[in-house]
């Protein structure tokens, strides 16, 4: 469903995505660490036709993120770090107006809007106006707005940043809930996170990617290597430091 294949983004003569490929198939959940400016959030904007690659290529579902900007929207659900909302606003409002810039209309756009707000947690807040919600719940309606047109790829970014820890605990069930039949991509900078949901590890430093594998794997070598997951990954980025070296 995603495939990049050495995707290059520059700003100038730096490189924030350098050469980075990989191909993500449905039912992954893939977890895409790496501390601050390592091209996490970049390669998410590239992949959401935000910002196109300076080289390489960048397919979803089959489609060009450059050729074919409109049909990628149409296959993804993104939800950015910085959640930016209309604050005026009522929730259920502003989630029926983001249904119908999805081309939902009538009893399919209302059942939508039921069955996501209630899996989401905001039906409670449904008449308040966004300005008025928590970092929480906010972060929550942007989540339901991201699946209001149930996209086959969801991409979040940092999407558990605001939530307390019951809230998290329940988003790491509703993303596996999601995940049959859908790829869900989120990148986080804590690997504990990572480790509880996701089924494959994506690491990127400095705008490589230094470590794709499945977490299964990671940590079969783990017990046989006497090594906490901690430890693979900063071996993993230390090796990639030398080789730029």
């Amino acid at each position: 469903m995603i495939r990049a294949a050495g995707v290059t983004r520059r700003y100038g003569a730096l490189a924030a995505v350098d050469g980075v490929s990989f191909e993500l198939a449905p039912g992954e959940i893939v977890g895409f660490l790496g501390p601050n400016g390592a091209g996490k959030s970049t390669l998410l904007k590239m992949l959401c036709t935000y910002l196109p690659p300076s080289a390489g290529a960048l397919e979803v579902c089959g489609h060009d993120v450059v050729r074919a900007p409109l049909e990628v929207r149409r296959h993804i659900g993104y939800l950015p770090e910085h959640n930016a909302l209309f604050d005026g606003m009522r929730v259920r409002a502003f989630l029926r107006f983001m249904g119908e810039a999805h081309g939902l209309r009538g009893a399919r756009l209302a059942a939508r809007l039921d069955e996501v707000m209630a899996r989401t947690q905001v039906t409670d807040v449904a008449r308040k106006r966004v300005r008025e919600c928590s970092k929480g719940y906010r972060q929550r309606i942007g989540l339901a707005a991201a699946l209001l047109h149930d996209p086959p790829v969801l991409l979040l970014d940092e999407p558990t940043h605001g939530l307390d820890p019951l809230q998290v605990v329940a988003f790491r069930d509703f993303v596996r809930e999601l995940s049959p039949g859908r790829v869900v991509l989120f990148s986080s900078h804590i690997l504990a996170e990572v480790a509880q949901i996701a089924t494959r590890l994506l690491v990127m430093q400095a705008g490589r990617l230094c470590l794709d594998a499945p977490m299964e794997a990671l940590r079969a070598r783990c017990a046989a290597e006497g090594r906490d997951l901690e430890a693979l990954v900063l071996d993993a980025v230390a090796r990639d430091r030398e080789a730029r070296a």
